[in-house]
């Protein structure tokens, strides 16, 4: 299932179910002990015939009950078997582009049942060209995916590491989907990883379950809420925060989601709209009645 290695076919989408069934029980026997998540479906529609009889023989024998889902490619719908009892997430894909596309995982937060989402493969960094959704931008789609509804988590990948070229000159790699010049090892020094990882050394110790998206509590601003007991706001470009309910907790902290350096924190007064902030950099605002250590 999925995209073919260095241009070479799939067998996934038409294998009969039954082959395909047999596949990923055997996958779960092999690795089914291990922290593993189950792709029963990538980079194709969801609705090819081995998709439900893969992820119904997962869900019949891992034990363990790990997260079972689909991955799809960028102009499928990201709703197929929504239904299912086998069915624990999905994950869209914004192709290749370099461009923000939060909507797509925000139309996934729309479908019942509810599923975990997340965007399972933005832009790689560094992909054709150097430079290509390099850098802080893939720290900002990492929190503008986060806010738009992805709490099941924020991905990454880079040109040469997601088909793990061996060396700057593998033969047979497209030049499309490679980093110019770089193999794998090259790849992992890329500055856009950094920018991710931060979001999970940041939010490592806050209550993100059941946080939904909400930019009714300010002047329209990203940002996810947890009842009245948690609020966090992404703003790209910083700046003063004004917070227009009464619910939202006045305790507050302000990171540097470039570094994860807490830049300030304090407790608005009642009646104050205003978290004061300096401009001009990205900020993430968490507020809360009471802050873990």
């Amino acid at each position: 299932m999925g995209f073919g290695w260095k241009g070479l076919d799939v067998a996934g989408p038409v294998v009969p179910p039954a082959e395909y069934a047999r596949y990923c029980t055997y996958l779960v026997a092999r690795y089914g002990a291990g922290p593993v998540v189950f792709l029963v479906g990538g980079d194709g529609s969801g609705y090819e015939p081995p998709v439900a009889a893969g992820g119904a023989a997962v869900h019949t024998w891992d034990c363990y009950g790990h997260p079972t889902g689909i991955h799809y490619r960028p102009h499928a719908d990201f709703c197929a078997h929504q239904d299912a009892e086998w069915l624990d997430f999905q994950w869209c894909q914004t192709g290749h582009s370099g461009e923000h596309m939060p909507e797509r995982v925000a139309d996934m937060w729309r479908n019942n049942p509810i599923k975990a989402i997340a965007n399972g493969e933005p832009t790689y960094e560094n992909m054709t060209t150097m430079g290509h959704a390099a850098g802080w931008w893939q720290g900002s789609e990492a929190w503008v995916n986060l806010c738009a509804g992805a709490t099941m988590g924020v991905v990454y990948g880079a040109g040469s590491l997601w088909q793990w070229r061996l060396h700057p000159d593998e033969p047979g790699q497209e030049a499309f989907f490679v980093a110019p010049g770089c193999g794998w090892r090259e790849a992992l020094d890329f500055e856009g990883s950094r920018y991710v990882g931060m979001l999970g050394k940041i939010l490592a110790s806050y209550p993100l379950t059941d946080a939904v998206p909400d930019w009714q509590v300010t002047l329209g601003r990203r940002g996810l809420r947890r009842g009245d007991a948690f609020f966090l706001c992404y703003s790209e470009a910083g700046g003063p925060l004004m917070i227009v309910s009464d619910t939202v907790p006045r305790p507050y902290r302000i990171y540097d989601p470039r570094t994860g350096d807490m830049v300030a924190s304090g407790s608005r007064d009642p009646g104050d709209l205003f978290i004061p902030a300096p401009a001009g950099m990205p900020l993430v605002f968490i507020c809360m009645q009471s802050f873990p250590a």
